[in-house]
């Protein structure tokens, strides 16, 4: 995570922490502001919200799996484009998110349900890339450090227990922003039998990892990190309640929004209120604490990935580094890697008209050699 979503996620959690300090305790509309109606599902006793559009028509299924701190209702732009080019559109808000339940990440009946238990976890050398493109070894860490239900495992497995008992129609395409991507790319690798294609729209390479750290600053950078996230774990609500204007976030969004003029009302709207709910809190402070799990390059080169996966990405994003993306076209599961001009973080949502139909594209592909 770089410095401005750290910043974006201290300021619209402000937002979310000022409410609740007043008792603030909202419920998922029927219907989201979007138009869109919302769903529920219930996984592990726990419920999830997800949106479906053209459930009736008869082309291929895809799941959209949304980035950090935000929810379905970034995909606005794109399941309604996709479902009238004939294809079963959902859109889920994983578990801790939008209006999913949000139960407390290290509880006795969260742990129960998260999928590290039972994975062998630990640290092994596994190459990366570099910000400039190059490679580099490192140990990657995959257990939480708190030990939480949020983690990448847990949501590949909400993913593909969705794929089985709510789309429940062969194979689906998975679509997957920013940090949704390492989800995406974890369920294709566990459930190869349900997952098709992968398409990431901005890939996210984790910053605050521990493996992220470049090795000879490894001794002080990360206690130092490790403090920040325990100071923001038990004192950071009035930095939160401090940034609490919706103005603030809308400000900050235009960060990674390339195009100003795509940081809308109903763009604020929609990513804020959900965070309105009970427990979001935790959530938020858990995520800062996440300095582990897979990795994007460890992820494309696993060999159990045989699906084909579109890479696209913004060329204007601040968070993620251009030579990075463009190095991953090295994997043999990699199809294609596509920059987009003059966008920024989020294309999918700031330049839809570009974005859809490189998404209908690739969708419709006839099927490609997969890695074995």
């Amino acid at each position: 995570m770089s410095k401005l979503e750290l910043t974006l996620s201290i300021a619209t959690f402000a937002a979310a922490l000022g409410a609740l300090s007043l008792g603030a305790v909202l419920t998922a509309p029927k219907t989201s502001p979007t138009g869109v109606a919302n769903n529920f599902w219930r996984w592990r006793n726990y419920n999830v919200r997800y949106q479906a559009v053209g459930t009736d028509n008869d082309g291929p299924a895809v799941l959209f799996i949304h980035g950090l701190f935000v929810n379905a209702d970034h995909w606005r732009q794109n399941l309604p484009a996709l479902a009238a080019a004939g294809m079963r559109c959902y859109a889920i808000d994983l578990l801790g998110y939008g209006y999913s339940d949000k139960p407390a990440p290290c509880s006795k009946a969260a742990r129960a349900i998260s999928g590290e238990n039972g994975r062998a976890l630990g640290a092994p050398e596994k190459e990366l890339g570099t910000a400039w493109g190059g490679r580099r070894t490192a140990p990657v860490a995959e257990a939480h450090p708190l030990g939480s239900v949020y983690n990448f495992y847990t949501w590949a497995e909400q993913c593909a227990d969705f794929v089985e008992e709510v789309i429940g129609d062969g194979e689906v395409v998975l679509v997957a922003n920013s940090i949704g991507s390492i989800s995406a790319l974890q369920a294709a690798i566990d459930r190869p039998d349900l997952v098709s294609r992968v398409a990431i729209v901005n890939p996210n390479f984790r910053e605050l990892h521990v493996a992220e750290v470049p090795a000879v600053l490894r001794p002080v950078a990360v206690p130092l990190v490790q403090a920040v996230q325990r100071a923001l774990r038990e004192n950071g609500q009035p930095l939160f309640d401090a940034l609490a204007k919706p103005a603030t976030v809308k400000q900050i969004l235009k960060e990674p929004y390339a195009n100003a003029d795509m940081v809308t009302d109903e763009l604020v709207e929609v990513l804020l209120t959900p965070l309105l709910t009970e427990g979001a809190a935790d959530v938020v402070f858990d995520t800062l604490s996440y300095s582990a799990g897979p990795l994007p390059e460890v992820q494309l080169a696993d060999p159990k990935l045989r699906a084909p996966v579109l890479v696209c990405w913004g060329e204007q994003d601040p968070w993620t580094p251009a030579a990075r993306v463009l190095a991953l076209d090295r994997f043999e599961s990699v199809e294609r890697v596509v920059p987009l001009p003059g966008v920024g973080h989020c294309p999918h949502d700031e330049a839809p008209d570009v974005v859809n139909p490189l998404l209908i594209d690739f969708i419709r592909s006839p099927p490609a050699a997969t890695t074995q």
